[in-house]
């Protein structure tokens, strides 16, 4: 994890994928300035602070493109884990910044997307959906009873 300014648990997979919590929106700027080109906001929009209008103009205006998937913790939806598998697998949203409010968010789906679409172990993707910030014991479960669903 690393300090990142305007960002809440500000962490970096690798060179393709950051990941984080809450996002103020002058900080869509330096996520640009890094060389993300694509911007995935898991937040609902009646969130407190969530501001998707304003993010989706600021990062349009900066030439980023703008994925909102609102993703309810309380009453995940397993549509919303397809179209973000499906954004992952697009070579065209490389490289990524992916946010909710905390991270919590965050990890669930990426434990989802290690697991189905980069053949990592359960326990693999777990630890590292949990050092992004997977902390909700239910979300964790609602990840792997979707990883479960999806095989063959």
């Amino acid at each position: 994890m690393a300090d990142y300014p305007g960002i809440t648990n500000f962490s970096r997979v690798d060179g393709m994928v950051a990941c984080g919590g809450a996002t103020e929106v002058a900080a869509l700027e330096g996520i640009k300035n890094d060389g993300f080109t694509t911007v995935v906001n898991l937040r609902l929009a009646s969130e407190p602070g969530a501001n998707i209008e304003q993010s989706r103009a600021a990062a349009m205006a900066l030439g980023l493109n703008y994925v909102h998937l609102p993703f309810a913790p309380a009453a995940p939806d397993p549509a919303v884990v397809d179209a973000f598998l499906a954004t992952m697998a697009d070579p065209d949203v490389q490289p990524v910044y992916i946010h909710c409010a905390s991270a919590n968010r965050v990890g669930a789906m990426w434990l989802a997307k290690r697991v189905l679409q980069d053949a990592y172990s359960i326990e693999q993707a777990t630890a590292e959906a949990r050092a992004i910030g997977l902390t909700n014991p239910a979300l964790e479960q609602f990840a792997l009873a979707y990883i479960a669903g999806q095989a063959p």
